[in-house]
């Protein structure tokens, strides 16, 4: 092997997101020269100079060590085929240093490529490349504050496959070039208006995920939908089956249609399209659903109805709001469009049977319970403790590899969840520069500052919370992080509360709140905390997946009984608080804050005292949790429900 051999297998490894869950592949690239936390791999290779390869070449292990990496991903791209799933999402949470997610739909749409990749399911996903990603959070004088770096798509790993699609809106239309991820087997396809063709403000369409005024997210989802059809086209791929992760994708129907409607006749169209057309809805309150108003989206549903000489009342009602004749809605829309639905967790397929009621076909909604990529999510020493003593089928939910636990002993397992803690420890101090005393039981909550979701719960018991925190002979530290929408005040405001409560002398220095939220610090939370907080309004957490990593990584659960929890929790397995069915909502929260604080008090009691008692609480959970939270196990189930049914039922 020469320089540039090896500069291109390293490209080739550097490239596919493979290693974002394959430890040895993801090592080996860390230890190139210049590699760090913030530089993508892809601009590591790129920049390394002539000699630092012929000290590389020199290296007779590293090279072995490449070339072994190298025959792993050629086997694991063995037998490629085109596509039949066409998965379509507005964000994909593949790595932090891919900023290209947001929040828990993301990382879901991520780790859903990543089992597909494993299964090898002839899948490819459809998104939007975001110049300005989400954004960066930073916390200035105790408040949340954004900033919007610039992403170039090759630095990130992306590929031009030279295509541009043009996508019609309201008096023009406006170019997307077609970048390409590889993520395992599975491509991702992500559409960028950042073209020379198009006008300043169309260029800035795929600016930041999330951002700007209602028609900016019509013209996103627009450009979704209907460019991500004519990006698999063009690519000469025809996918069977097309999956909407949420609604924003709804509009692809308006190309589908267009390829198969004749003679205006739309009722035909629309029944050869539902054929192929599959749903999943995340939201379990009708605030969280993407709506437009009328005299809106009329405008951009008008070119259609011209071209299939169809008035444009017929696509109108569509999308029609069960509840509000005035606004389009796009989950009704994919809901009266596909053939099969599905909630993400058995109580959130009873929440959208009844939310949807209105559309008169809600009650066809089923549910697939959300599920977590083990391989990105569980930390190095554990995965190898599994692999080990489980067998590798451990991270495809298989529950005999599960039933092995009780082997684990004692010693081990807390061997394990010490080196997890202290590597906590660490990264709160890189970022906050504050002592974590990964002795101590610690607690951490993090996800998006919603306010259904209670970051700020238990202030409502500050009393019995300082109590706890000033306890030096049982101490508990707890650790949140998690952002706010920018333009979300009330979420940033828990933002501050957090903030403040964090620094003051009640906190006793064991309360902290670490900034900058991303998949990096998510990681190092749900392998760390040694109890994962969720509480949530109920029902409306949908499914809640950072539990389900916490809980691979022996991290026990105490959460309303709410999302993936309520079909999950045994009794042992972790802790549930109890629900208040007070309609006052400060009663309410007052009920389930005061709840909380006990379920905590006991459960420090059993850590400090009762190690033995608390360490079997966490076999107990892998056993029964194991199984069940993988996004295996996740993609399996829309492979054997969704999947095949709808492959089959268009074929024939």
């Amino acid at each position: 092997m020469d320089s540039p051999a090896l500069r291109e297998a390293l490209h080739r490894l550097a490239a596919n997101h493979r290693w974002a869950w394959v430890a040895s592949c993801r090592d080996l690239l860390a230890s190139l020269p210049g590699a760090a936390q913030s530089r993508h791999p892809v601009t590591v290779v790129a920049d390394l100079s002539a000699g630092q390869l012929d000290q590389l070449l020199a290296d007779e292990v590293f090279v072995g060590r490449v070339a072994s990496e190298a025959g792993d991903l050629d086997a694991a791209l063995e037998g490629l085929a085109s596509p039949q799933i066409a998965y379509c999402s507005p964000e994909f949470g593949i790595d932090a240093l891919l900023p290209q997610y947001a929040g828990g739909l993301g990382i879901l749409a991520g780790d859903h490529l990543k089992a597909a990749a494993d299964l090898h399911v002839p899948l490819v996903g459809i998104g939007l490349f975001y110049r300005n990603g989400y954004f960066e959070q930073q916390i200035d004088d105790g408040a949340q504050t954004e900033s919007y770096p610039t992403i170039d798509p090759v630095d990130v790993g992306a590929m031009d496959t030279h295509v541009v699609v043009r996508v019609p809106l309201p008096g023009r239309h406006v170019a997307a070039r077609v970048w390409r991820i590889d993520v395992g087997r599975i491509p991702l396809l992500l559409l960028d208006t950042h073209v020379a063709e198009n006008s300043e403000s169309d260029r800035s369409i795929g600016d930041r995920l999330y951002g700007g005024d209602r028609a900016h997210r019509l013209d996103q989802e627009m450009v979704l939908g209907v460019g991500g059809a004519r990006a698999l086209a063009a690519l000469g791929w025809d996918p069977t089956v097309h999956h909407l992760n949420e609604g924003h994708a709804g509009f692809i129907a308006l190309e589908l249609i267009d390829r198969v409607i004749s003679g205006g006749d739309l009722p035909a169209a629309m029944s050869k399209v539902r054929q192929g057309l599959v749903f999943t809805t995340h939201t379990p309150v009708p605030a969280g659903i993407d709506c437009f108003d009328r005299d809106l989206v009329v405008r951009y549903l008008e070119p259609w109805a011209g071209r299939w000489g169809v008035p444009v009342e017929e696509i109108w009602a569509l999308g029609l709001d069960p509840d509000d004749e005035h606004r389009f809605n796009m989950a009704a829309l994919a809901l009266r469009l596909s053939s099969r639905a599905n909630g993400v967790s058995k109580l959130h397929g009873e929440v959208s049977r009844g939310m949807f009621a209105g559309t008169g076909i809600g009650d066809e909604i089923t549910s697939i319970t959300n599920g977590v990529h083990a391989r990105t999510w569980v930390g190095a020493d554990i995965q190898a403790t599994f692999d080990e003593v489980l067998g590798p089928a451990w991270a495809d939910g298989d529950a005999g590899a599960w039933d092995q636990v009780s082997a684990i002993d004692d010693g081990r397992l807390t061997y394990l969840r010490s080196s997890a803690s202290r590597r906590l420890a660490d990264v709160v101090a890189v970022t906050t520069g504050r002592d974590l005393d990964p002795d101590a039981l610690i607690i951490g909550f993090a996800r998006r500052f919603a306010p259904y979701k209670r970051a700020t719960l238990l202030l409502h018991e500050i009393e019995r919370l300082r109590d706890m925190l000033g306890d030096d002979g049982r101490p508990v530290h707890f650790v949140f992080a998690g952002k706010a929408h920018p333009q979300d005040h009330h979420g940033k405001s828990l933002v501050s509360e957090v903030v403040s409560f964090a620094s003051s002398p009640e906190a006793n220095n064991r309360f902290t709140f670490v900034p900058g939220y991303d998949m990096r610090v998510a990681r190092a939370l749900v392998e760390g905390c040694d109890i994962w907080l969720n509480n949530p309004i109920r029902p409306r957490e949908a499914s809640g997946t950072s539990g389900e990593k916490a809980a691979l990584n022996g991290g026990l659960n105490c959460s309303i009984l709410d999302g993936w929890w309520a079909e999950m929790y045994d009794g042992a397995n972790g802790w549930a608080i109890t629900s208040s069915n007070d309609e006052d909502p400060e009663l309410r929260d007052a009920a389930e804050a005061t709840a909380l604080i006990e379920i905590l008090g006991s459960i420090r009691d059993m850590y400090h005292h009762d190690r033995p008692v608390f360490s079997e609480r966490i076999r107990h959970a892998w056993r029964t949790l194991g199984p069940r939270v993988t996004a295996a196990r996740m993609v399996r189930d829309y492979m054997s429900d969704i999947y095949e049914p709808t492959l089959n039922q268009s074929r024939s």
